[in-house]
C-alpha cells in the first residue's frame, strides 16, 4: 500500500487490536499501549499507522479476508492431476466398452475382495488392541501410568 493514502476506523480498529496483542504477549508496556493506541486512532494514513506498529512482528498491513475465516494450506489450492473418481469411471467404462472386458472386472472384483479382507483383519486387531488397553487400565484402577521401560 502507498503510505499516503488514507486510512479507515476499521484500519485503526485492526492495528489498536494488533496492539493489544502484543501488550498480551508482553512485547509493550502499558504506558507503550496507551502512547500507540492514541497515536493508531489518531493516524490518518497507512505511513502513519505503520511507524505505530514498525518495531513489532508482523508489521504489514495484510488481514485475511472476513468472507473466509480460515486460510488453506498452500498445497492445497494446486491440483497437481486428475482425481481418483474419474479414473475409475474411465476404467469402468472401458471394460464395458472392450472386448473381454468382463477380465477387467474380475480382476477388480479381486482387489475389492482383498481390500475387504484386510480391512476386517484392522477391525479384529483395532478391538482387540482396545480390549488389552481396558485390561491393563482395569487391572491398574483406572490409573494411566506411562510404562517405564518394563513393557505393559
Amino acid at each position: 500500500m502507498n503510505d499516503r493514502m488514507r486510512i479507515s476506523d476499521s484500519d485503526r480498529e485492526r492495528a489498536a487490536a494488533r496492539l493489544r496483542d502484543h501488550y498480551a504477549e508482553g512485547r509493550l508496556t502499558a504506558e507503550e499501549l496507551d502512547e500507540r493506541i492514541t497515536a493508531a486512532f489518531n493516524a490518518r494514513t497507512v505511513g502513519d499507522l505503520r511507524r505505530v506498529m514498525a518495531d513489532l512482528p508482523d508489521s504489514s498491513m495484510a488481514q485475511p479476508d472476513p468472507a473466509m475465516p480460515f486460510a488453506p494450506p498452500p498445497w492445497a489450492l494446486r491440483r497437481r492431476g486428475p482425481r481418483l473418481l474419474p479414473l475409475v469411471l474411465v476404467v469402468l467404462f472401458a471394460g464395458l466398452l472392450l472386448p473381454g472386458g468382463w477380465v477387467l472386472f474380475a480382476f477388480l472384483k479381486l482387489i475389492l475382495l482383498f481390500w475387504l479382507v484386510i480391512a476386517l483383519a484392522g477391525m479384529i486387531a483395532a478391538a482387540t488392541f482396545r480390549r488389552r488397553v481396558r485390561r491393563v487400565l482395569r487391572a491398574r484402577g483406572n490409573r494411566l501410568d506411562w510404562p517405564s521401560g518394563r513393557g505393559w
